[in-house]
């Protein structure tokens, strides 16, 4: 699968990771649609890449076919990166009593039904697609984390969501190979992103120093890397690739 020329939707493109995939695919002749609720940072970030911002809700349907739309507007969509996500921390029982059911399923409804909700609507307009040469019509990469193997204390409602998208990395794939649509996940340790930098600098220290090698945050970058190579090899199909440094993350 090549880049140039091609559309790819980026959600949560507007920071983080999404935003170093949606500069990495510009940067290599893709046209990108980014999908995030964040407006300002999306467009002023679409205005540098000179690609397009469409204000999305994952998790709404409307919103999900607006973002698709608006890619095949643009050519030939084959590719959806799934970055948009929240990462609240709340124990089962804490010094408040019960975990808040509300956060719980938010989480669920953004991490995994969000990813699902934009992968099948990306999907049934990539099925439409002429073949690449490869006999593909479309990739399809969303976000994990190493949290839905070793959640910590506090990341029921994170792990659980994660854990999800792990869950239905294979049998997306499966459904999707008569298509010629490949699905893959990518399942990130400990990365510098807006949710991370917004803890305290000893903390961020304290995290970076824990990862075995290389002893640092992982950055936008390094998954843009690697989204990039999932992208362009054909034989990456139902699986999900820790991008982690060889960390596993203690109780807490």
């Amino acid at each position: 699968m090549q880049i140039d020329g091609k559309v790819f939707i980026v959600t949560g493109g507007a920071s983080g990771l999404g935003e170093g995939t949606a500069r990495m695919l510009a940067a290599n002749g893709g046209k990108v649609v980014i999908a995030d609720m964040q407006a300002e940072k999306g467009e002023a970030v679409a205005r540098e890449i000179g690609g397009m911002f469409v204000k999305c809700d994952v998790s709404q349907e409307a919103d999900g076919q607006a973002a698709v739309a608006a890619a095949t507007k643009l050519g030939k969509l084959v590719g959806l990166v799934n970055c948009a996500g929240i990462a609240p921390a709340e124990k089962t029982v804490g010094k408040n009593g019960a975990h808040a059911l509300a956060v719980f399923s938010k989480t669920v409804t953004v991490n995994l039904i969000g990813s699902f909700n934009m992968i099948r609507l990306a999907a049934d307009a990539m099925s439409k697609n002429e073949p690449e040469a490869t006999g593909e019509r479309g990739v399809l990469i969303s976000t994990a984390s190493v949290a839905a193997y070793d959640g910590q204390m506090g990341q029921a409602a994170y792990s659980a969501s994660k854990g999800g998208v792990v869950g239905m990395t294979l049998p997306i794939a499966r459904d999707l190979a008569r298509n010629g649509i490949r699905n893959m996940t990518i399942a990130p340790g400990i990365f510098g992103t807006p949710m991370l930098f917004g803890m305290p600098q000893e903390v961020q220290d304290a995290l970076a120093a824990s990862v075995p090698f290389p002893s640092r945050l992982g950055t936008p970058e390094d998954y843009a890397k690697l989204a990039k190579h999932i992208i362009e090899n054909d034989m990456l199909n139902g699986e999900v690739i820790r991008l982690d440094g060889a960390i596993r993350l203690p109780p807490r």
